[in-house]
């Protein structure tokens, strides 16, 4: 009985190994032509787009050349167009966004990492998240029915009384108090933004060595010297990439800033609190009903014009860190 039992596991040891039905250098030659691939197909859409976009818009291209940016009146119904309004309202607003969430989303990084209790870390971090996946749809209805009417009452209002016939500074502030235009959108914006770069901020925080810090902190370095002088030039390049992504995020939001920016295709002064458009706002409200011709292609243009904006942020930025890590290896 015991040698009928233990026949099969001895045939199994005594069976030779079962050969792959594939080669690891074929497979390996397969996994390289598929990366490759998938690295290509990448590119090749981006050009598709680009060319789309061209081909889309070549009629204003044709019509107003490089002019169409600096051209003001948008006017559908005489057939002229300009793209700087919406021009001017998306660099605003995204700047405004940036301006305000920077600086807040390293505050939220910094506490989450050096400062904060360990019961509250991981609630904190997980709220912060949550506010990513909120849809843009609903920052758009709260801006316009509950931040809106907050900014103007407690905001504008009070600032036009303080600055009124104070020269400049009584034209930021001007306007009907409506609550819409291009700080509320700005504003809006950087509570969007705020969730993804304070997340990035935060993960690349915790990666710097532990040992770095602890080494500047025995030498009597304050929590402040620590990042400023040891977290953030170790960290710069994805603190850098958070920053980009915010900015990403801000400049192709559509829906939040449609409800809040005021959708106003005229510049009647520099107003912080004046309604203005962007461009992806001019897309979702015209472009459905956008006949084809010069219309339709404008707006097409305006999305080129979008897309070489991203391009060019894009592009500073990586020179910026081009720059900062050959200064960096000048002083080593």
């Amino acid at each position: 009985m015991s040698t009928l039992l233990t026949a099969p596991a001895a045939v199994a040891r005594s069976s030779p190994p079962r050969r792959p039905w594939i080669s690891n250098a074929l497979a390996d030659r397969l996994f390289s032509m598929a990366a490759r691939v998938a690295a290509l197909t990448t590119l090749a859409l981006l050009l598709g787009i680009l060319l789309s976009l061209l081909v889309g818009a070549w009629p204003a291209i044709a019509r107003y050349g490089l002019s169409f940016v600096a051209r003001s009146q948008w006017d559908p119904v005489a057939g002229e167009f300009g793209g700087l309004v919406m021009i001017y309202g998306t660099l605003a607003t995204s700047f405004i966004a940036l301006l305000i969430a920077v600086p807040v989303s390293f505050g939220i990084a910094l506490f989450l990492t050096e400062l904060s209790p360990a019961w509250l870390k991981r609630p904190l971090g997980t709220a912060i998240e949550l506010l990513a996946a909120v849809p843009s749809i609903v920052y758009g209805m709260w801006g316009l029915m509950v931040f809106g009417p907050i900014l103007a009452t407690w905001v504008q209002q009070p600032l036009q009384a303080l600055f009124k016939g104070v020269p400049y500074l009584g034209a930021l502030v001007a306007g009907p108090p409506v609550g819409i235009g291009i700080l509320s959108a700005g504003i809006v914006l950087a509570i969007m933004v705020i969730p993804f770069i304070a997340s990035v901020m935060r993960d690349v925080f915790e990666v710097t060595p532990a040992l770095l810090k602890e080494s500047a902190y025995g030498l009597g370095a304050t929590t402040w010297e620590v990042v400023w002088k040891v977290v953030l030039p170790y960290t710069k390049t994805g603190v850098l990439g958070g920053v980009m992504l915010g900015l990403g995020r801000a400049l192709g939001e559509t829906m939040a800033v449609t409800f809040v920016i005021g959708n106003m295709n005229q510049l009647s002064s520099l107003s912080l609190f004046d309604a203005a458009n962007s461009i992806t706002s001019a897309l979702a409200n015209e472009f459905a009903e956008a006949g084809e011709g010069l219309h339709q292609a404008s707006l097409i243009y305006l999305g080129l014009v979008l897309f070489f904006i991203t391009f060019v942020v894009l592009a500073l930025s990586k020179l910026l860190l081009n720059r900062l890590q050959k200064a960096e290896g000048a002083r080593a």
